[in-house]
């Protein structure tokens, strides 16, 4: 027998089917399909025999059309981004987490040229039945749609819808931890770079206002612009170096902008944290480098990951559950809403107010 590996590399050849399978041997495309079933009726021989020839073709089911055959098929969809790393690990955890229940996911990643309707439109054409989306576009018609027919469980930040359900990290304690240590160094000239965008940015703006009021330094409020990638920080950086008086320490929407502002800081010349002291959001691998170092609230993934399948699973266990496109949960109850827990990882980005005397 040839094996596949080792067969020289041309153009690219179509996968081989059952049929071919069938041609191979000289049998029929019905027993070849019972043997990979796993059917009974056929001998041990066939079953040896087809077994033995789809290895050597390379034979591999095809999932789409099996799926197409179940009235079930087991699959959980969830559009995220790549650039985030924090969503990435969710999903890289997600995945074996749903395997370890019996269920397969399908991922639809979004970025600048694939939004949450192109997204979401996908995960639809494999035949989820449930789906989660980090930080979904407004007025999305495609998650709109959707809703009206699998559950549908937002993730990243808060809806304003009572029926959705949603899975979100406990921002308010988050911030107000982040505050309370820079407070506890000496600071007051606290400054969150942040705010700018859709949400989760916003409402973290909102949270670390709510921490400065409750530190008693609501006169002290700034809020530097910014969205959460790398490229926003750098330049909320650059705008806070402008200033003929600068914070003393900056907190950041995500690890993201808080990498960007410790780049163009370092390339400034200004000691992180003997100058200004940073802190990020979500603690992904990106704080935990090396060269970053960075304090950061630490949103927790396994947590993350057990709520969201608890959600969704709990709404295909009482029969879908699913919430109507009109606001109407189409089992009666109310949404799930569940807040994360949040903590402080203190890393080298933070240290002592320096002295303005």
């Amino acid at each position: 027998m040839t094996d596949p590996a080792t067969r020289p590399h041309g153009p690219a050849r179509r996968l081989p089917t059952m049929k071919d399978v069938a041609d191979h041997l000289g049998v029929s495309r019905q027993l070849v399909s019972l043997v990979l079933r796993g059917a009974d009726g056929p001998s041990a021989e066939s079953r040896e025999r087809i077994l033995a020839a789809a290895r050597e073709l390379g034979y591999r089911p095809n999932a789409s059309a099996r799926l197409l055959r179940q009235s079930s098929t087991r699959t959980l969809g969830i559009a995220f981004s790549l650039g985030n790393a924090f969503q990435v690990k969710v999903v890289e955890r997600l995945i074996a987490a749903a395997g370890e229940r019996g269920y397969r996911m399908a991922l639809a990643p979004i970025n600048a040229g694939r939004g949450t309707d192109e997204a979401v439109g996908s995960l639809m054409e494999q035949r989820v039945e449930a789906l989660a989306v980090f930080n979904p576009e407004p007025g999305s018609e495609a998650l709109a749609a959707a809703r009206g027919v699998v559950p549908v469980l937002q993730l990243g930040e808060w809806s304003a819808d009572a029926m959705q359900d949603t899975v979100h990290v406990d921002e308010a304690t988050g911030l107000r931890l982040a505050v309370e240590h820079l407070v506890g160094l000496g600071h007051e000239a606290i400054a969150f770079v942040g705010g700018r965008g859709e949400e989760p940015g916003p409402a973290r703006a909102r949270a670390y206002e709510d921490a400065m009021r409750q530190a008693g330094l609501g006169e002290r409020i700034d809020v530097v612009p910014s969205d959460l990638g790398e490229e926003e920080g750098a330049e909320a950086a650059r705008t806070v170096l402008a200033r003929a008086v600068r914070p003393t320490a900056l907190v950041c929407v995500s690890d993201h902008a808080a990498a960007g502002v410790l780049a163009v800081l370092a390339r400034a010349g200004v000691a992180v944290p003997g100058e200004i002291s940073v802190v990020g959001f979500d603690d992904s691998r990106i704080a935990a480098l090396s060269f970053h170092d960075l304090t950061s609230v630490h949103q927790d993934v396994d947590a993350t990951v057990e709520a969201a399948l608890g959600v969704l699973l709990e709404r295909l266990r009482v029969g879908g559950g699913a919430v109507a496109a009109d606001g109407v949960d189409s089992e009666g109850g109310g949404a799930g809403v569940i807040a994360t827990p949040a903590h402080l990882v203190v890393r080298g980005s933070t240290g002592p107010a320096p002295s303005r005397g």
